[in-house]
């Protein structure tokens, strides 16, 4: 998989761009706030994820401009592609193919990339919120359905939250929460079972890379943690009757909080070293290990999954690393496409096979 030419206009700082990029290594450089993270973010909107600077859309339009255009062409699944994206005013139009289609989920499986960001390899130290937003942007692109499933989902916990917060006034509301409760576990039951199993995947890559990145001086191991049971289940049944049990026992609390206190919502994923929590009692360089031992996992489980390797994005991360764990990282990236943001060029001299590019002012410099 490959990004063969990406088109923007009035997209953030960038008033317009076009690059051809190189099939191997681009390394973009420039100032700070010059445009080189809008580069990258603009070809990870085409996986069909939100931004992961965690920007609203109406952010991505230009200063002073009405809309913003996204186009990318690509290869994928053994064929020349294309995708489009509109942002403005009126709702975000998407084109596969120069065929509309209604929601950006339906980008996730067709265009497939891998991002590190700085405020990534912070996910270790930050709440539960942002490990579940790691496994479920990892399995959305290599499982489509289960991003369809996660929507529903969510969905269907605002409606009962509706319910809980309304029902103090209007107790007959009370009769919903039976029927909101089956379609939750329905949805749920399927978003713990893949999560559970993805999991138990990720953890025999990332246990091998953390591995070779620490010497073999440290062990690493990860486990999915539910709100409904202390061990996971074996298979989907055996979830839907945990999860139905546990919105019975909570529906007390539930209405007190005017909210839904169990589910794959308020789940976690538990990183450790050495049989201890990363986040409470790893180093700064262990918790770094951890975040590029998952990411590096997540790039091979991708390939596996979709047949070819996915995209790599990897912005300013590199300045966060040291020289072993730097090189280690160039070292399992190797035959797929890489975009890399850096402020100078010294530290990938010997990638210089590739493409390097200059940007000023949200406009390409030059080539090299």
């Amino acid at each position: 998989m490959r990004a063969e030419k990406i088109i923007l206009r009035s997209f953030r700082n960038i008033e317009e761009l076009a690059l051809d990029p190189s099939p191997e290594v681009n390394i973009i450089y420039g100032d700070n706030a010059q445009g080189k993270t809008n580069l990258l973010e603009a070809v990870w909107l085409f996986c069909g994820s939100k931004s992961f600077r965690g920007s609203r859309e109406s952010e991505l339009v230009r200063f002073g401009s009405e809309t913003s255009r996204l186009h990318l062409d690509f290869y994928a699944a053994g064929r020349a592609q294309s995708a489009e994206l509109l942002y403005g005013a009126e709702k975000k139009k998407i084109f596969i193919n120069d065929i509309p289609s209604v929601k950006s989920s339906d980008l996730s499986g067709v265009f497939c990339a891998v991002v590190f960001s700085p405020d990534q390899l912070s996910m270790v130290k930050q709440g539960p919120g942002g490990r579940r937003r790691f496994l479920d942007v990892s399995l959305g692109q290599i499982l489509p359905k289960y991003q369809k499933v996660l929507e529903s989902y969510e969905r269907i916990l605002r409606q009962r939250a509706h319910v809980l917060r309304d029902s103090a006034a209007h107790p007959s509301l009370l009769e919903l929460l039976e029927v909101w409760d089956s379609h939750l576990v329905q949805y749920g039951a399927y978003i713990c079972d893949i999560r559970t199993r993805y999991t138990r995947k990720l953890q025999n890559w990332a246990r091998e890379i953390y591995d070779g990145i620490s010497s073999g001086r440290e062990e690493f191991s990860i486990c999915y943690r539910s709100t409904a049971a202390e061990e996971a289940p074996e298979g989907r049944g055996e979830w839907e009757a945990l999860l139905t049990e546990a919105l019975k026992k909570s529906r007390g609390e539930d209405l007190r909080l005017v909210s839904t206190t169990v589910g794959p919502h308020r789940d976690d994923l538990s990183i450790l070293v050495n049989g201890v929590s990363a986040r409470s009692f790893g180093s700064q360089g262990q918790q770094r290990s951890c975040v590029l031992a998952l990411k590096l996992a997540e790039c091979s489980l991708m390939e596996n999954s979709i047949g070819e390797p996915p995209v790599v994005l990897l912005d300013d991360v590199m300045s966060e690393l040291d020289d072993g764990r730097r090189q280690y990282l160039l070292n399992h990236l190797k035959d797929r496409q890489v975009f890399i943001t850096c402020c100078d060029t010294e530290a990938f001299r010997p990638l210089r096979e590739g493409l390097i590019i200059a940007i000023k002012d949200g406009k390409i410099d030059q080539y090299s």
